[in-house]
């Protein structure tokens, strides 16, 4: 049973019996069958807070603590001969987003001088280079180097995820096998990359988009641009195909007044386009890219914390019913 199913099963095994704790600890609850607050001597809890604290607890259970995202351990194995040395910060810079890389190793066949710019690069970032001799001419040796590696490090169950940093299709069958095997996959490549290998990962960076963010914190904010892309690459979808998704989002996950949770959708249109990001579109952050279609609407609404605010979108026409 893998990871995520196990988290399934305790937690539809402890739910219930937990919450029966949790209705004796209200002040009410016991009474009128309502979750209301717990109150105690260390804690007062929300009704979310508490399914909160349940699920966090869970994962902390079947994931031996690794609870955040950031907290994952990835194993970053770079193509040398499909990605430049010019794109490495900005590499690690995005894999720092994802998790923390553990293993990190680049392949390619270091006698070639057309890869002697990558020696002072791999001593700054401290990846480890992986010597392959080509053979035979028109055969590519570093691919079955990486692909070995790959699976040798899935067998050692000491990661959470890989980065495949490519451009190259030859990497599909491995970016699928290890999301079979429960891996968090990135891939990373240019903009030439095909489309199986971005469909294959679960999701993509474009090192062209990755390069062209602005690294000041003035340029930084949630209204930050960009450099938007003249057309849609290939693998990429256009900003007509982007706003027909989002409607169907919006339609499947809204309430009985049209409106749907900011964040759900992200993390939908993230599942059916493993190589969204807003920053292919010319924006910073998901809000201001929604912000420029004139297709919906969004509204912001307080939280239980200070200074946090959630956002919600609707189709623009659906007041609900």
């Amino acid at each position: 049973m893998s990871k995520n199913n196990n988290l399934k099963f305790w937690t539809y095994l402890l739910t219930p019996p937990i919450n029966l704790i949790y209705a004796k600890l209200t002040k009410q609850g016991a009474k009128q069958g309502t979750r209301g607050q717990v109150y105690c001597p260390l804690v007062r809890l929300s009704v979310d807070a508490w399914d909160g604290v349940l699920y966090n607890c869970f994962r902390m259970m079947i994931y031996g603590g690794h609870c955040m995202e950031n907290d994952r351990k990835i194993a970053v194995l770079i193509d040398a001969d499909n990605v430049s040395d010019k794109y490495i910060k900005y590499i690690f810079d995005e894999i720092s987003n994802h998790g923390t890389p553990t293993y990190k190793r680049i392949y390619g066949d270091w006698t070639k001088p057309q890869l002697a710019s990558w020696k002072l690069v791999l001593l700054n970032y401290s990846i480890t280079p992986i010597q392959q001799y080509s053979y035979t001419t028109g055969k590519n040796a570093t691919d079955s180097a990486l692909i070995i590696d790959a699976m040798d490090i899935l067998y050692s169950k000491n990661v959470d995820g890989f980065c495949i940093v490519s451009s190259d299709s030859d990497f599909t069958r491995l970016a699928a096998r290890l999301r079979e095997a429960g891996m968090y996959v990135v891939g990373m490549g240019e903009k030439k990359t095909p489309t199986p290998f971005i469909s294959a990962c679960e999701k993509f960076k474009y090192l062209e988009v990755l390069a062209a963010i602005p690294a000041t914190s003035e340029e930084s904010n949630a209204d930050a641009r960009v450099e938007k892309p003249e057309a849609p690459q290939e693998g990429m979808a256009s900003i007509n195909e982007l706003i027909e998704s989002i409607k169907v989002i919006v339609t499947e996950t809204s309430d009985d007044d049209g409106w749907a949770f900011l964040g759900e959708v992200g993390k939908k249109l993230n599942k059916r386009y493993p190589d969204f990001d807003t920053r292919n579109y010319g924006h910073a952050k998901l809000t201001p890219l929604i912000s420029s279609f004139k297709q919906f609407e969004i509204q912001s609404r307080k939280s239980n914390r200070p200074h946090i605010t959630h956002k919600y979108i609707r189709n623009k026409g659906e007041k609900g019913f």
